[in-house]
């Protein structure tokens, strides 16, 4: 069983969102926290509203561009000492079409949602079976079971985590690292606003979906539980959860049918 009680936590895309909401209960957990964003006044303002500012520090970064992995894991560790957490949840999305959406989307879009997340457990692995022990959270999506239209890349990058995750615990989960894969449906976060849209530009619309759906809060609770419970995948979805029923245990024609006649920004 992972405690957080006195771990150290790195979280990336903690300034909103998801990120903020499992930064604050962490913290109420015990846990001390490094928090990683572009915002450093956004990180700032989290760090503050947790409920031991003196036990969180900030560590600004574009997972874009960030350069070396391995020193920015020495960076995050110089502030608590190593780190027993690491929560890879930035991520960005889309909202255009395969026809309409360029390469340079879709790498940016892999640079942040794909080569990070596996650029910075790599850095933190060794660390961790050196010392037996370590896990990885790793934010996911539905959409790394499902696909929909106008999720080409968000779609791949997510069934990409899953792939290189659900492998790095097979060689690793057995040396003392945990593997915990969260898959949330909608949750009313300013994922849509900030996805990529026409041009590569920030979509800069919040869907209906996202409006309604779960608070982040309710969303980082089933997360630190299912870590807590040392699980290896959690879907948190309401309604969504039907698409990816279809698609486990229906013929794919079928699936894709279904999704067709979905209505999708």
């Amino acid at each position: 069983m992972t405690q957080l009680a006195n771990q150290v936590v790195w979280i990336t895309g903690a300034s909103s969102g998801i990120g903020e909401a499992l930064a604050k209960l962490a913290a109420q957990r015990g846990a001390k926290l490094v928090l990683s964003s572009r915002r450093e006044a956004e990180l700032e303002r989290v760090r503050q509203a947790c409920p031991r500012p003196q036990d969180v520090a900030i560590l600004p970064v574009d997972l874009a561009d960030f350069g070396d992995a391995d020193a920015l894991a020495a960076q995050a560790a110089a502030f608590f000492g190593p780190i027993d957490v690491l929560v890879n949840n930035a991520g960005i999305s889309q909202r255009t079409a395969m026809l309409d959406t360029g390469m340079p989307a879709y790498r940016r879009l892999m640079e942040i949602d794909v080569f990070a997340p596996i650029a910075l457990t790599k850095a933190l692995a060794p660390g961790w079976v050196a010392r037996g022990r370590g896990h990885v959270v790793v934010v996911s999506s539905v959409f790394g079971t499902i696909a929909m239209a106008r999720r080409t890349g968000y779609a791949a990058a997510k069934h990409a985590l899953h792939g290189f995750f659900d492998s790095a615990r097979i060689e690793l989960g057995h040396r003392g690292v945990q593997f915990t894969l969260a898959c949330p449906g909608f949750v009313r976060t300013n994922v849509s606003v900030n996805a990529l849209g026409p041009g590569g530009q920030p979509y800069g619309k919040s869907d209906h979906d996202i409006d309604a759906g779960m608070d982040p809060r309710v969303c980082a609770e089933k997360i630190w539980r299912a870590v807590e419970a040392d699980r290896f995948e959690v879907t948190i979805a309401g309604v969504e959860r039907v698409a990816v029923l279809i698609k486990r245990f229906l013929p794919l024609r079928w699936y894709t049918a279904f999704a067709r006649r979905l209505k999708i920004n």
